[in-house]
């Protein structure tokens, strides 16, 4: 008797499951940060038995790891496509900036770990370090490799300009009166960043 489809079924059962749990394990990330994550929390989340948990994944640092690696591989992905022409800065501010407000939450696990030498700050390091010169790579023939406009400190900057917007402006946005992920918020701020890429190119110039 042929079992093979029942056996591909259960195959990918499991990996739903497991898809399930790390879906979990991201939403908890983002809403909580890693230091408050936990089995019974990422189950709870998830809808499974605890133990569940650690079947599929182990441990609960490697399902924070699994969640970060996620998380960085989707990035490069989107600044892949952002650069296809590294000489369009202006498409790679749109990818770039909907991206992180698609991530924003991601941004906090990150800073979080880099301010607070968390566990998982050399995972981190090694990633911001792999996408620095991946950058560099592809902006060099438009950005020169020394100086105050290497690429270095453009994606440091630009970075800093699209990242910090999402995680201050739900402060700010109570001074400014406004609600800073509104669709009108979101267009000003992406319309902020384009001046800021023009500015820059304009200095290339001189």
């Amino acid at each position: 008797c042929y079992t093979a489809p029942m056996a591909s079924t259960q195959t990918e059962t499991k990996a739903d499951r497991a898809a399930q749990i790390l879906t979990a394990t991201e939403t908890l990330l983002v809403e909580k940060g890693a230091s408050a994550l936990s089995a019974s929390a990422i189950a709870k989340e998830a809808g499974v038995n605890k133990a569940l948990v650690f079947y599929y994944w182990g441990s609960l640092p490697q399902l924070v790891e699994a969640a970060i690696e996620g998380y960085y591989a989707r990035h490069k992905a989107a600044l892949a496509e952002a650069l296809e022409d590294a000489t369009d800065l202006t498409r790679f501010v749109d990818v770039y900036f909907d991206f992180m407000c698609e991530h924003q939450g991601f941004a906090r696990v990150v800073q979080e770990q880099v301010a607070s030498r968390g566990p998982y700050t050399e995972l981190v390091a090694g990633h911001l370090k792999a996408l620095l010169g991946w950058t560099e790579e592809r902006l060099g023939a438009l950005l020169p490799s020394e100086g105050p406009l290497a690429a270095r400190h453009f994606q440091l900057s630009f970075s800093a300009a699209v990242i910090n917007y999402f995680t201050y402006a739900p402060i700010f946005g109570q001074a400014w009166g406004v609600d800073p992920m509104s669709k009108e918020a979101l267009e000003e701020r992406r319309a902020h960043l384009h001046w800021i890429v023009d500015a820059w190119l304009r200095s290339l110039g001189e």
